[in-house]
This record gives structure tokens, C-alpha cells and sequence, in this order.
């Protein structure tokens, strides 16, 4: 509610200045701003009452838990993400809810043998269809359907993701081979148990010895 805001107010001052504005380069700009400001507040979702949304949060009781594990898979038109979820197919059919924006989901399961589920994707990787889009539920899983806009397929589900591995990529994609393997050593270092780390130093100083007596060129 309060991002709606700033978005309003942000597309109030934009059209006072284009009252204000003579130069036609100007006035472009300003009526871009002014479109893709009025685009951006058309895809968020419609603030609810405030008797409606306490009305709502009285009524889930017991405790909310965050989903974290789901599987996901795409064809040529949709993004599938596969959520299982123990019994949901007995709950009524509202106690499901999934709300779309074009590149996000909320789901929110309430209800379900005393306890509500909620999960949130932001920053889908692409732009997804709020009217294409929907839900299904099954025995045991709710299937979260995002119409994709483009027929393309999606390497990963979000930004975020897409990032991260554009970073781990340029982390070893070197044109030196001792470096990217010493980026990898370091890495595995890093997230590996006591014996993972064991075996690297151990294969660290015996690499060291064999370089030191001129068995080896190169140093891991």
C-alpha cells in the first residue's frame, strides 16, 4: 500500500510538470514517465478495505508457515511451480488463493489441519499474464499455473536466481585454468563440512611439497 502511494504521488508531480513543461523533448519524456507510471500502478493489486483485510486475518487462526520447497517445471505457454501440500484437496476451494501481478505470485493456503501456508515469488525472470494465469489444486499439491506473455523458455524463475548465476559463471569463467579451479577450491572450502575442508588442505600441501621439489608446474 504504502509503494501504491508513492507511485500515485509520483504521477501527480509528473503531470503538474507537464502542465508547467514548453519543450516538446520535455514533454516526451514527462509522457513516457507518465505511462509507464500509470502502467506500473494498473498492475498492482487493489489496496482491500481495512474491515475486509481484519476480517480476513482474524479468520485464518492458528499459525502461518512460510513454504520453502516446491518443484517447478515450463512448457511452451506456462511457468509450473508444484506445491505439496499434505490434504489440501479437502479444504473448500476458497481457502486457496493465489493473487498475480505480471512478475509476481502470492500463494495462500488457509486453513489446513489447524495451520495457514503462504508463499511469495517477486521479480519473475519474465512477465507472466494475470488473466492467463490460475491455480489448480490436486491430491496433496496446489499447482500454481503463470500464463507466460512470451512463448520463450525461462532458464530460471527469477531475477534474483539469474544473478547469481551470472555471478558464480564470471566467478570461473577465466581464461586462466589454475585460477578458476582456485575460485572453485575456495568455494568449496567455503560451504564444505570439517572433512571437505580436511581434504583441501591436505591436497593443498601436498600440491604445495610436489611444487616445491619441481614435481609440478602448477600450483592448485
Amino acid at each position: 500500500l504504502l509503494f501504491l502511494n508513492q507511485l500515485q504521488k509520483d504521477l501527480e508531480e509528473v503531470k503538474e510538470l507537464l502542465t508547467k513543461a514548453t519543450r516538446k523533448r520535455l514533454r516526451d519524456v514527462l509522457m513516457t514517465e507518465k505511462y509507464k507510471l500509470e502502467l506500473e500502478i494498473k498492475s498492482q493489486p487493489p489496496p482491500k478495505p481495512k474491515d475486509v483485510a481484519e476480517e480476513e486475518k482474524s479468520s485464518l487462526g492458528g499459525y502461518t508457515v512460510k513454504i520453502n520447497n516446491y518443484g517447478w517445471d515450463q512448457s511452451d505457454k506456462f511457468i509450473k511451480i508444484y506445491v505439496s501440500l499434505n490434504g489440501v484437496q479437502k479444504l473448500p476451494a476458497e481457502n486457496v488463493e493465489v493473487n498475480f501481478t505480471e512478475r509476481s505470485f502470492d500463494l495462500l493456503v488457509k486453513n489446513l489441519n489447524g495451520k495457514n501456508y503462504t508463499m511469495t515469488f517477486n521479480n519473475l525472470l519474465k512477465p507472466i499474464s494475470v488473466e492467463g494465469s490460475s491455480r489448480k489444486i490436486k491430491t496433496d499439491t496446489v499447482l500454481v499455473m503463470c500464463r507466460k506473455k512470451r512463448e520463450e523458455k525461462w532458464e530460471c524463475l527469477t531475477q534474483v536466481e539469474k544473478e547469481s548465476k551470472e555471478k558464480e559463471k564470471a566467478a570461473y569463467d577465466t581464461s586462466d585454468p589454475s585460477e578458476g579451479l582456485m575460485n572453485l577450491l575456495k568455494k568449496m572450502y567455503a560451504e564444505g563440512d570439517d572433512e571437505m575442508k580436511r581434504t583441501i588442505n591436505k591436497a593443498w600441501v601436498e600440491s604445495r611439497e610436489k611444487q616445491s621439489k619441481g614435481d609440478t608446474p602448477m600450483d592448485i
